[in-house]
């Protein structure tokens, strides 16, 4: 998303992804050695409190981040995903086709917007289809300028969609899909993968304190409204894109994950396990000893850093 906003001389295997969740900025520094199991070299949280920038400068100073490859995640707010047909145009202009095509989805200027596109994978789509991101420029402009006060070493960009299915990628079986669940404070967050490359996202009000609690008597609880909604979602996706096979769903919560799974397990016809980030990455850190709280923080940010992958 958003590549490269400007060109540097730095390593690319090492990357350092900040990133804002329930007033908490989550950190993470992975180095992706080539042809290895990628490794997070340190990790951290940082309470965000009321200097929110003060609080991204000292985090800055501690961890050296002046010249590191830094990147960060947008909010929700701050951007539009679209899936859409792909434009039949060279791929050197596809952007600019969809920034018209755009225009109608956004409520800020189109024409001075940052474009990114985001391809799916053939088996996908019936026919050729693309994720199209466009965020306006007053706040890439805003994201930038935190991030160069804190003399931090912006490098790239990006959403949550895309951080998490690098994530989800990783858990990959050959010629298979996977799902993935994201549980966080501010709502719930669904992707698919296949062949590293995503086919499917879509959000969800469900928020982690919601899904961890007990219900009022008589009333649906949020945990049987998702079931339901993940149920209707992944067999519509089952329907429609037969070429891509999803062997399991995993599921991250910054509430546990233990009912959840349970709820999603008894009512899915897919296999459904927690997300162990150890299974695929190597910690410095033993991910026991990581506060339990900030799963889905760590896990986008994780996602955000693997940028490096490509």
């Amino acid at each position: 998303m958003l590549k490269w906003l400007w060109k540097n001389d730095r390593p690319q295997e090492e990357w350092v992804a900040l990133v804002e969740e329930g007033g908490q900025l989550d950190w993470v520094r992975v180095l992706r050695p080539s042809g290895q199991r990628p490794q997070v070299r340190g990790l951290g949280s940082v309470a965000l409190g009321a200097e929110s920038d003060a609080a991204w400068a000292r985090l800055s100073t501690a961890q050296r981040l002046k010249r590191a490859n830094c990147t960060t995640l947008l909010p929700e707010s701050d951007y539009r995903l679209v899936l859409t047909e792909a434009p039949a145009v060279p791929s050197e202009e596809a952007k600019q086709a969809l920034r018209w095509r755009l225009k109608d989805a956004v409520d800020f200027p189109i024409e001075s917007a940052a474009v990114d596109v985001v391809d799916l994978p053939p088996e996908a789509a019936r026919q050729a289809s693309v994720f199209a991101v466009a965020a306006a420029e007053s706040v890439i402009a805003r994201h930038m300028r935190r991030c160069h006060q804190a003399r931090i070493g912006l490098e790239a960009i990006d959403i949550a969609e895309l951080a998490l299915r690098n994530v989800a990628a990783l858990f990959e079986e050959p010629n298979r899909g996977v799902a993935c669940l994201l549980a966080g404070q501010q709502g719930s967050l669904l992707v698919i993968t296949f062949k590293g490359a995503l086919c499917l996202t879509r959000r969800f009000d469900a928020t982690a304190a919601s899904l961890s609690a007990t219900p009022a008597e008589f009333q649906t609880s949020p945990i049987e409204r998702l079931v339901l909604e993940m149920q209707r979602t992944l067999d519509n996706f089952d329907r429609q894109h037969s070429l891509v096979p999803v062997s399991r769903l995993l599921v991250v919560s910054d509430a546990g994950e233990a009912g959840l799974v349970a709820a999603l397990k008894e009512n899915l016809y897919l296999p459904v396990e927690a997300l162990d980030l150890a299974r695929v990455v190597d910690f410095t850190t033993p991910p026991e000893e990581q506060d339990p709280a900030r799963r889905v923080g760590v896990t986008l940010a994780v996602g955000a850093a693997l940028r490096g992958a490509a």
